[in-house]
């Protein structure tokens, strides 16, 4: 298959389809961490009408998710309301972008929304599923939704014990973001495995 694996600097998901044989390729406004010639620096929305047969999108969650609400009201210091709501709204736009494309297998994955994101984007409809990373072999707890077009939901592959909320206490630092958004290897090992096969 033809794999678009949109908003991915790490390469995690694209590996695990290029593993398992499949032409996979990751889009981000950042560059590749390991530098692969299967990454493409730019805007993943100019590349979605190139006859893909698989979307896997990760946008940016920092104005959809319910933990993030909160700066619709107050927006953190150096911030205003006006920055707060077109972010929002620029964000709607790019998850519309992915959840609508013209592929036919889609899976658009983020945290938990919010009412003002989900009144904003096209067509929306609740998430399909939503996952934890402890159902694919790693002893956390970061729930995960996913809205699917054309896939079947994902089986969990490896439960395991000691779940631990590490991503919820990272500590306040540069490269907080970076981690906090990186996918989980188990779930994206599975993604190739279940939906690769289809």
């Amino acid at each position: 298959m033809r794999v678009l694996v949109a908003c991915e600097f790490s390469g995690t998901v694209r590996s695990a389809f290029s593993r398992a044989g499949h032409d996979a390729w990751s889009c981000d406004l950042l560059p590749d961490e390991y530098g692969s010639p299967c990454h493409i620096i730019g805007d993943a929305r100019e590349l979605l009408d190139q006859d893909w047969d698989l979307l896997i999108a990760h946008p940016p969650c920092t104005r959809l998710c319910n933990s993030g609400v909160r700066w619709l009201n107050k927006p953190p210091p150096g911030r205003t309301l006006e920055d707060m709501w077109r972010e929002l709204d620029e964000a709607c736009e790019l998850f519309s972008a992915f959840l609508n494309a013209p592929i036919p297998k889609i899976c658009v994955e983020n945290p938990v929304m919010h009412k003002h994101a989900k009144q904003r984007i096209k067509n929306f409809k609740p998430h399909t599923q939503s996952v934890q990373p402890w159902q694919f072999g790693h002893g956390e707890v970061k729930r995960t939704c996913f809205w699917l077009e054309g896939l079947e939901p994902l089986r969990p592959t490896d439960i395991v014990d000691g779940r631990e909320a590490r991503i919820h206490k990272m500590p306040p630092g540069p490269s907080r973001w970076r981690e906090r958004s990186r996918f989980f290897a188990g779930i994206a090992q599975a993604m190739a495995d279940q939906w690769g096969t289809l």
